[in-house]
């Protein structure tokens, strides 16, 4: 099993947690999203993952390609029982998706490096800005998301045991910290950082610990 990505990559990051969480062994190889204009828009890469995103996972004897890291998790899920990342219940199941995605397809799209590189370049937007920006969607997205933890978290987003959700939120709040949004005001969603930074599975998929971080 190979993972493709990038060590500050949001994506990237989620799946190296689902990846620990089950126990699996991947070789993790870098795909560096800055250099040279981006290692993701080399036809070899694009070859593999025509959207030139990370993560892409190649998995089994037949080498089976698959990108989009929600559906990589849920991919690993399936196949890799242990320590399953949906619970059992539909509704419960629902519920945590909803929280996953309100994360990876209302925040981090927003916030992404594309667009950040789109806002700087061709938009000409400065720093300040640019981080202006970047705050504006994180406190819109957990001021929301901060409400659902009230009445669904317990050690982690929902209930105590780790989730999808978990998974999504935990690289989004490594983002907020680099881009210096104020936390402080969601009790919650930093209580929930600091109870998944007391397991391994989460140290370990951290950026700063990757093979390829500078």
């Amino acid at each position: 099993m190979k993972l493709l990505g990038y060590w500050r990559s949001s994506a990237a990051y989620r799946v190296r947690i689902a990846l620990n969480l089950k126990g699996l062994d991947a070789e993790l190889q870098s795909v560096h999203l800055v250099k040279d204009g981006g290692e993701q828009h080399s036809a070899q890469y694009a070859a593999l993952n025509p959207q030139e995103l990370v993560p892409t996972l190649i998995e089994g004897d037949d080498e089976f390609v698959l990108s989009q890291s929600l559906a990589i998790i849920e991919y690993l899920d399936e196949i890799y029982p242990q320590h399953q990342m949906l619970p059992a219940e539909p509704k419960d199941r629902a519920l945590v998706r909803a929280m996953a995605l309100s994360v990876a397809c209302e925040i981090h799209p927003l916030n992404n490096l594309r667009v950040l590189q789109y806002l700087s370049g061709p938009l000409g937007l400065g720093e300040e800005a640019k981080t202006a920006w970047y705050q504006h969607w994180i406190h819109q997205g957990f001021t929301a998301l901060e409400k659902q933890l009230v009445e669904h978290s317990g050690t982690y987003c929902f209930g105590d045991n780790v989730t999808l959700a978990d998974l999504c939120l935990i690289p989004q709040i490594y983002n907020a910290n680099r881009f210096k949004v104020d936390l402080t005001v969601y009790p919650n969603i930093c209580r929930i950082w600091d109870n998944c930074h007391q397991l391994d599975a989460f140290v370990k998929a951290a950026p700063e610990n990757q093979d390829d971080a500078s």
